[in-house]
């Protein structure tokens, strides 16, 4: 069985969908499309533009989006996949390609995301941090123990590897502790905010409102959602727990075992870079994983 996994912020590139661009006629007319929809040059910005320009939240996300989407479209009949899944921005971007939202609808909540994310950033200094050779429920317990600042575990990528998120002063005392209880390292990370923390509230709020007013269909093959780990079909359910994302915790690990339970095989990773296939790989050394290509 094939699973197709799509990545999130941080996968992007300068230069990412430009061969799609000049090599498909229909990769061209849907950058072109999405320059109408988001009323900018995004096209642009991530053909040509800088680290810089592409580190905005507000540009990294529908431009990672962009490249997934359209590549997984260009693929045609080649795109067969048994079931889905996207690490944070990544689900919207798996949910377009399952055929649960359009094209359209999914790049305007993407870009509404953005916004609602960059704006809440604003309001809250706050950062990451990644945490590695630790088990997961000591990164859990000592972030517990912390109640004069917001830090919390946010990415449960692999077994080892887990990110916290939350108020600058917050990620810092943690790091601190969890370098004392074993960690082998404690690296902040490069981020605009405290992403799948509580800090992100008001931007879950602004995106709710618009999720509950987009229209999802039932997909071609169930998505393995990051809240809960779980497969998901039903379009009431994958609504709410996409709304819930924006505050809760990115559930990678479970994910990642949870397809390799019912029957994943293959991991093919659709979109910029190839963290997923390595996460994948850190799980079960037997997975045959790739990247798609056009």
């Amino acid at each position: 069985m094939k699973a197709y996994v799509f990545p999130g912020q941080g996968a992007q590139f300068v230069g990412m969908g430009k061969d799609l661009y000049e090599k498909s006629a229909k990769a061209k007319e849907l950058f072109l499309k999405a320059n109408g929809i988001l009323k900018f040059n995004i096209t642009e910005l991530m053909f040509d533009g800088t680290d810089e320009d592409l580190r905005q939240t507000k540009v990294t996300q529908p431009a990672i989006f962009l490249h997934s989407v359209i590549l997984a479209a260009v693929l045609g009949d080649d795109f067969k996949p048994d079931m889905v899944a996207g690490h944070s921005l990544g689900e919207f971007s798996a949910l377009v390609a399952n055929k649960t939202l359009s094209f359209d609808d999914g790049l305007k909540l993407v870009y509404k995301r953005a916004l609602a994310m960059q704006h809440a950033c604003e309001l809250h200094p706050s950062t990451m941090a990644a945490i590695l050779g630790l088990d997961d429920k000591e990164v859990e317990n000592i972030c517990s123990l912390i109640k004069e600042e917001v830090v919390v575990p946010a990415n449960y990528n692999s077994p080892g590897q887990l990110v916290i998120s939350g108020s600058e002063k917050g990620i810092a005392i943690a790091c601190e502790k969890l370098l004392a209880a074993g960690a082998k390292r404690a690296l902040p990370l490069k981020v605009g905010g405290a992403f799948h923390s509580p800090l992100m509230e008001p931007a879950r709020v602004e995106l709710a409102d618009a999720i509950n007013t987009t229209k999802f269909s039932r997909g071609i093959c169930p998505i393995y959602q990051n809240v809960t780990g779980q497969s998901v079909t039903d379009p009431e359910i994958i609504k709410t727990n996409l709304i819930a994302q924006l505050t809760a915790p990115v559930r990678w690990t479970h994910i990642m075992h949870n397809m390799i339970a019912s029957g994943a095989k293959t991991v093919i990773e659709v979109g910029p870079g190839t963290v997923l296939q390595g996460l994948f790989k850190k799980v079960d050394r037997s997975m045959e994983t790739m990247s798609a290509t056009f």
